[in-house]
């Protein structure tokens, strides 16, 4: 069976859906916010050129999804399934964005369940890369039992590759 990249997941506080093009001013709504990307390599995220780009390649990706607040039906952020390698029994969570009002709470811990969940029908390894530098998603990953793997480098946008610090989580 072939791995779904856009599922549509729903828990008990958020859905994930398909990004569509026509989520673009929803979600840059969100995005638009420079506190969310202060940490993150690529920093200026928040800038409407550069927001464009991440879009498209959402888009492009075909394994974007979009993050629904089930409460007020509101896009609250964005993630993605990305790189399925068959070979390996693995596939990437990334991309991952959320409103303020959501960090530090259960939003996140359920997005991750569900798409770990998901991605578990599929592979036997799931790895997430988090900007060196980033230590509140690092935080975050360790807070749902991924295991540090390494250092990498990796390019975002048109920015100069940086390092990454590579998770993992493994079915259990």
């Amino acid at each position: 069976m072939p791995f779904d990249l856009q599922p549509h997941l729903t828990g008990e506080l958020i859905e994930l859906r398909p990004l569509r093009p026509e989520d673009w001013d929803d979600l840059f709504a969100v995005a638009s916010d420079p506190l969310i990307w202060e940490q993150h390599p690529e920093s200026d995220r928040y800038k409407e050129d550069v927001f464009k780009v991440f879009f498209r390649e959402a888009l492009e990706s075909r394994g974007a999804l979009v993050v629904i607040d089930k409460n007020n039906q509101q896009i609250i952020g964005s993630t993605r399934f990305y790189g399925y390698d068959p070979e390996k029994s693995e596939i990437e969570i990334g991309w991952t964005f959320l409103a303020r009002k959501y960090w530090g709470g259960r939003h996140n811990q359920e997005m991750k369940r569900l798409m770990l969940a998901h991605a578990f029908k599929f592979v036997e390894s799931v790895v997430f890369y988090v900007g060196e530098k980033n230590i509140r998603s690092q935080k975050a990953m360790e807070k749902i039992g991924a295991i540090r793997d390494g250092v990498v480098k990796r390019a975002y946008g048109n920015h100069s590759p940086t390092l990454n610090v590579r998770y993992v989580i493994k079915k259990s």
